[in-house]
């Protein structure tokens, strides 16, 4: 029977976990800028004595779908999308420089250029500080910037510094608990001027919806199977042994 409960159990533990991935990329259905999760699991056979015959399901860390979102048009100016491939390059908490795909910018109260969470969005030079007050603001396909002085005509246009683009190879990335994305070696990935955007666009989430609620429908009436397969194996130890007893 063990080796029924081993097969159940696994495989009833993999429906809960893969359901979380899901539930997590439907709660981010509406993020700007976000990437599903894809979740993954290998066999791992278990070691020990009396065991080698006996595998179970082992999760892996999730992957991620690197598809681009639709492009949302909202004419703000600092409402930026990467169109293709591509990063923003902002500054984690702990300073260090970390990518993202979304372009919610902002000027603070000191001129400085930051994403939606207050993440300092990174230039050539470091994080960008705009010279205040200005009175407009352009950003070029190219990621360079262009501001208007306050109370300087609106033909005089200065260059204010331009976006760091970074297009490493997906492989080589992986996503932190703040939602943010960096390399696995540690390090800054090279700055790409390939790499174009579309000002007064947001890119959307590139989850769909639709197939993450079936996908959650799925998990869960597998994971009900694994439990009537674990309460079929209960059932026949029970027999099992009430034949032994009359034997």
């Amino acid at each position: 029977m063990d080796k029924l409960l081993y097969i159940a159990s696994s495989g009833a533990n993999q429906d809960l976990l893969a359901t979380g991935v899901r539930a997590n990329n439907l709660a981010n259905a509406q993020t700007t800028g976000f990437k599903a999760q894809l979740q993954q699991a290998r066999a791992m056979p278990a070691y020990g004595e009396g065991l080698p015959t006996r595998v179970f399901s082992m999760t892996e860390s999730p992957s991620n779908n690197y598809g681009a979102g639709a492009l949302q048009a909202t004419g703000r100016d600092l409402d930026l999308a990467i169109q293709g491939e591509g990063w923003f390059a902002v500054q984690d908490k702990n300073g260090n420089e970390a990518y993202s795909r979304d372009g919610r910018f902002q000027m603070n109260s000191e001129g400085g250029l930051v994403d939606a969470h207050g993440s300092p969005v990174i230039g050539d030079f470091g994080p960008i500080v705009l010279p205040v007050p200005i009175s407009n603001l352009t950003i070029s396909p190219d990621g360079t910037i262009f501001t208007t002085p306050q109370g300087a005509p609106a033909t005089v246009q200065e260059e204010a510094g331009r976006l760091r683009f970074v297009n490493p190879d997906t492989k080589e990335l992986e996503r932190g608990s703040d939602g943010l994305f960096r390399l696995k070696n540690g390090e800054d990935a090279n700055f790409d001027d390939s790499v174009t955007v579309a000002s007064g666009f947001l890119e959307v989430s590139n989850v769909n919806a639709i197939d993450e609620m079936m996908s959650v429908i799925g998990l869960q009436r597998h994971y009900e199977l694994q439990v009537k397969m674990m309460k079929s194996a209960e059932d026949l130890d029970t027999r099992g042994n009430s034949l032994l007893r009359i034997l």
